[in-house]
């Protein structure tokens, strides 16, 4: 049986900057191989993708639960690399056209998100071993810009998908769980003339 070849796609979505993307992948008998990043592809996406990973982080997380709301300077390549997982992305930037706006995604392998810097990245494992790959244009750092919101804003009403018990740290981290509000944060949109 020849190869089942479905080529790189881009989706641009309700956040400034914000592109969902599918993998390249081939599949045949033995299984699957997707292209999870390629220089030339990215480059080619324009100003704020990420053409050159300082960092790569794989994160293993039980069933429930959640990482995130973080936007920290610098330009992220998010995806699934096993099992699946619930995606909320925040613009947090004020000068952005989308400043505020809140978008889910429902993710699996394949799928990846290019996240700008100052957009917050959060997502849910919705099964058991949920690989979250994570690629930055910046090393981490304790002390970097950025911002960071409670997944649990009562005003963002995220739709995660399974139950959360606040004081579960197996579910979500202390620091995740004292995080401010959005609306806390005393973020403003930028008029532009």
């Amino acid at each position: 049986m020849p190869p089942n070849v479905s080529d790189f796609e881009q989706e641009a979505t309700s956040i400034d900057g914000l592109l969902l993307l599918r993998s390249k992948q081939v599949t045949d008998e033995r299984g699957t191989v997707r292209e999870l990043y390629r220089k030339s592809v990215f480059q080619s996406l324009g100003d704020g993708s990420l053409s050159v990973p300082r960092q790569v982080n794989l994160t293993s997380s039980g069933l429930g639960a959640i990482r995130g709301l973080h936007g920290e300077d610098m330009t992220k390549l998010v995806g699934v690399a096993a099992g699946r997982a619930f995606g909320a992305y925040l613009d947090a930037r004020p000068g952005s056209g989308s400043f505020g706006t809140l978008l889910t995604l429902e993710l699996e392998p394949g799928m990846q998100v290019l996240v700008p810097s100052g957009v917050c990245n959060g997502f849910q494992a919705v099964s058991e071993g949920c690989l979250y790959l994570y690629c930055f244009d910046a090393e981490w750092a304790p002390t970097m810009a950025g911002v960071a919101v409670s997944p649990l804003d009562p005003d963002l009403s995220i739709p995660w998908p399974l139950a959360i018990d606040r004081g579960n740290r197996a579910l979500i981290s202390e620091k995740d769980a004292t995080l401010p509000n959005f609306a806390d944060l005393g973020l403003h949109r930028e008029l532009v003339n």
